[in-house]
Order: structure tokens, then C-alpha cells, then sequence
């Protein structure tokens, strides 16, 4: 067993000491966020309640956020049902907000797929009036430290505090997340992506266009195989590229179709796109920097394209290659249709 690893407590504690304005505020409430995916992680190693609904364990996961955070900052937290419960501390209001999927992925409990808590932080309203919904609705650029908690064959914590990503694995004969995982790094190519082909319908035309050339493999325009995965859950799919590259693609839809479960912007994508971000990669709805779209609601969903540079560059290029009204057809489309661009 190696001894005096770097713990999660360890490092954030340093990490504000290199700060100008140290702040153990947002130090002690890291901490809570930690203990909270603790509880969280040993609840999912027995099974999350297994005799209940997978609602019931997504909301055992939502009361336990809450718990461990209420003491020092105002919480929004998720369900992963779509509403989000707003609670404010017992102690006099804090500088911070937070918000939290709490249990990402909830679907793939009973079949032992790894799911997650998504969080991220934000500063509270100078004011002492305590917090709304509103103050929320911040752009993703305003996140003072966002991260997620894995809960697979082992747990981890990866988390960025604005300078770099870090991961940190749970040590369970200890008790603690130990720093495994410095200065992670997306690599810039890759040659695999995540979508969800089941809502092919829904997509927009640069979506499908990239799909199709990657599908076509050696034969087709990239001239190389790919490989095509599907989760179902944001932070298996995320963690997956942080450790080898890829791209996690939940597209637009077309102007008559609008995609299903998309992304929500201010519990998932902008976390999510923070950690990316900081990790070397690139995070866009296609069109525009997910980061400098400001929330109008808790519930508002994003376009997500999000991974490997140089290739979320090319998803991005397409998109504004359309918007141009400049043709992507092909002559042999996957989809079995004569244009990729269909009238109508």
C-alpha cells in the first residue's frame, strides 16, 4: 500500500493556500461535496437500495447531497428527474451556490453500469437577501469549481478548481479520495465517439454528416475505422474521454423534431464543459461555447458536442459549413436517403 498519497482534503487545502485570497469556505464545502459522493458511493456499492424504484435511489442520492451541504452553501440540487429542490443552509448565508445532478445515470442501476453525481460551484449574490432560483442562472464561465464523482468498479471524484483537472480515486481501506489521476489531459485526436443512434431521427444534417463518415470507416472520407459507444450516462461517457480521448455527441434537432433528454445546461453540461475545458478539450452545442450560454432555467437543455479537440473542431465546423447553405451530401448516405440535406 503506498503510503502519503496526496488526499482530496489535502489538495484542496493546498490548493488555496497558492491562492492570493485563500478561502477556506469554498475549502470546507469541497469537503462537504466529498463526503457527500462518499455516502453516495457506498449507498450504490450495496446495491442503492435495490428494492426500490430507481426514482427512490435518485432521490436518496438528492437527500444526501443536500444533507452534507446545507451547513455551508445554498444547494439546487437534482433528482435526475428533471425538478430541482432549492435549499438554503442553516447557518448564516455563505459566499457560494451549488448546484448537483445527484445521480446521473439512474437508469443503469439495475444493470451495473457505472452512474455519477455531476456538481458544480458558483459565488452567491452580493446580498442579504437569501439566494432564488435566479441567482443560479449563471453563465457556465462564472463557475468558481465543478467536477463529478464516478461510481463504477472503483469510485473517483475528478474535479477542477480553474487550473487543470485532477482525479482522485476512493480509498476504501482509508476512508478517503487519493490524487491518482494529476493534470489529466484529453488527447487532442480520437477515433471514437458516443452518440445514441436510437434518436437518428432527431438529428440535424452536420450530425448526421459526421456520423455517416465515421461509420464509413477506411473506405469512406477519413479513411479511418471508428468505434461508436453508448452508455446512457453523461459521466461514464465524460470520465471515458478524460482517460482516452473521444468525442460524446447529444445533438440539435432538426427545426421540426426536437431531441428527447438533452442535456440540462446549468446541473450537467456546464460542469461538464468546465471540466473539458480545463482538461485541454473543446465543449459546444455545434454553434455556439457552452460556457458563455447563460441559463434561463434550471430545466433549460443544450446540444452537447463535447471531447477531443480537433475532432469536436470538425463537428463544429460542420455546423457552421451548413449554415452557410453549403452542401454535406453524400453519394451513398447511411441513413438511406438521396441527400443528407432532405427537403422538407
Amino acid at each position: 500500500m503506498t503510503h502519503r498519497r496526496t488526499t482530496f482534503s489535502k489538495f484542496i487545502i493546498e490548493d488555496e493556500r497558492r491562492r492570493t485570497e485563500p478561502d477556506p469556505e469554498l475549502t470546507g464545502l469541497l469537503n462537504d461535496i466529498q463526503t457527500g459522493c462518499k455516502f453516495i458511493a457506498a449507498a450504490v456499492s450495496r446495491g442503492m437500495l435495490a428494492a426500490n424504484a430507481e426514482a427512490s435511489a435518485a432521490e436518496l442520492a438528492k437527500e444526501i447531497m443536500l444533507a452534507e451541504c446545507a451547513s455551508s452553501a445554498v444547494l439546487c440540487a437534482s433528482a435526475g428527474n428533471g425538478s430541482s429542490d432549492l435549499v438554503h443552509p442553516a447557518q448564516p448565508l455563505g459566499r457560494y451556490l451549488v448546484v448537483c445532478d445527484a445521480l446521473d445515470g439512474v437508469a443503469n442501476l439495475d444493470v451495473n453500469v457505472p452512474v455519477g453525481t455531476v456538481f458544480a460551484v458558483l459565488r452567491a449574490p452580493q446580498s442579504d437577501r437569501s439566494p432564488k432560483i435566479g441567482d443560479f442562472l449563471q453563465a457556465g464561465t462564472q463557475q468558481v469549481a465543478a467536477g463529478y464523482a464516478v461510481y463504477g468498479p472503483v469510485a473517483m471524484i475528478v474535479v477542477s478548481l480553474g487550473a487543470g483537472v485532477h482525479g482522485f480515486t476512493l480509498d476504501r481501506d482509508i476512508g478517503a479520495y487519493t490524487l491518482t489521476h494529476p493534470s489529466m489531459r484529453i488527447p487532442e485526436e480520437t477515433r471514437e465517439f458516443a452518440i445514441d443512434a436510437s434518436n437518428e431521427r432527431f438529428w440535424d444534417a452536420p450530425v448526421r454528416h459526421y456520423v455517416e463518415e465515421c461509420v464509413q470507416g477506411k473506405e469512406g472520407a477519413r479513411g479511418d475505422d471508428f468505434h461508436m459507444r453508448w452508455g446512457g450516462s453523461l459521466v461514464a461517457e465524460v470520465h471515458r474521454i478524460l482517460i482516452r480521448g473521444g468525442l460524446f455527441i447529444y445533438p440539435g434537432g432538426t427545426k421540426d423534431l426536437v431531441v428527447p433528454n438533452k442535456p440540462r445546461l446549468l446541473h450537467d453540461a456546464n460542469p461538464m464543459a468546465m471540466i473539458v475545458e480545463q482538461a485541454g478539450g473543446l465543449a459546444s452545442t455545434g454553434r455556439e461555447r457552452i460556457l458563455e450560454i447563460a441559463p434561463d432555467s434550471p430545466q433549460q437543455c443544450v446540444a452537447v458536442i463535447l471531447g477531443s479537440r480537433r475532432e469536436a473542431e470538425r463537428v463544429v465546423g460542420y455546423h457552421a459549413t451548413h449554415d452557410r447553405g453549403e452542401d454535406l451530401a453524400f453519394e451513398t448516405p447511411l441513413f438511406n436517403a438521396r441527400s443528407l440535406f432532405r427537403a422538407g
